[in-house]
């Protein structure tokens, strides 16, 4: 298998992580749908990374069907639940993280444009979906080890896939200050290797 992205995406980052608790290699090759050569739309017709290529070239798009799909390939570290509520709640927790991450990297990119061309209150309404996502992630974490059970689940990786983007992207936001049993958690997450070697970068 192949999986197509950049080292800065946290949807990318999210997917390499699973692949490494999972303990699957895939060659991983780097491409940006901004770049005028990208050739990411010709495996994802809607243009975004990741794309996971199959060993028969089926690609699979959009990060949280790609998980799902890395998840039921091996029963080793389940990273969601049998269906029931709490793997709903798991995917909720997965949700609430991508949220964040489009937030976030709609500001990132509407930075990017020319000031006069920036809308200020468009990137104002995205930053409030980062506070009240932060705000909804640290009051359902609680004093919890974990995001949901005892173990590590799909819910641990998007919320600290999305607290790493952060952390990458947003460095005068505060959030470890604000909100410091988020900040235990992206700590103790750090602490696995899947995390520690697919920080974001330029």
């Amino acid at each position: 298998m192949k999986l197509i992205g950049s080292h800065t995406s946290p949807f990318v980052r999210k997917v390499r992580i699973v692949l490494a608790e999972k303990k699957i290699d895939v060659d991983f090759e780097i491409d940006s749908p901004w770049l005028a050569e990208s050739k990411v739309p010709d495996n994802n017709p809607l243009g975004k990374i990741p794309v996971l290529l199959l060993d028969d070239g089926t690609p699979l798009f959009d990060s949280r069907v790609i998980v799902e799909y890395i998840d039921n390939l091996s029963p080793n570290n389940k990273l969601f639940p049998a269906p029931n509520r709490e793997r709903t709640e798991v995917k909720r927790w997965e949700a609430l993280a991508d949220g964040i991450c489009e937030a976030a990297t709609g500001i990132v990119m509407e930075k990017r444009r020319p000031a006069h061309q920036q809308g200020s209150d468009w990137i104002q309404r995205q930053r409030g979906k980062l506070e009240r996502g932060l705000d909804f992630m640290a009051e359902h974490l609680g004093d919890k080890t974990y995001c949901m059970g005892n173990h590590i689940s799909m819910a641990d990786i998007a919320a600290g896939t999305a607290l790493g983007y952060l952390d990458f992207r947003f460095t005068d936001m505060g959030w470890q200050e604000t909100y410091p049993n988020l900040e235990r958690l992206y700590g103790k997450l750090m602490q696995r290797a899947s995390f520690a070697e697919t920080l974001p970068h330029d």
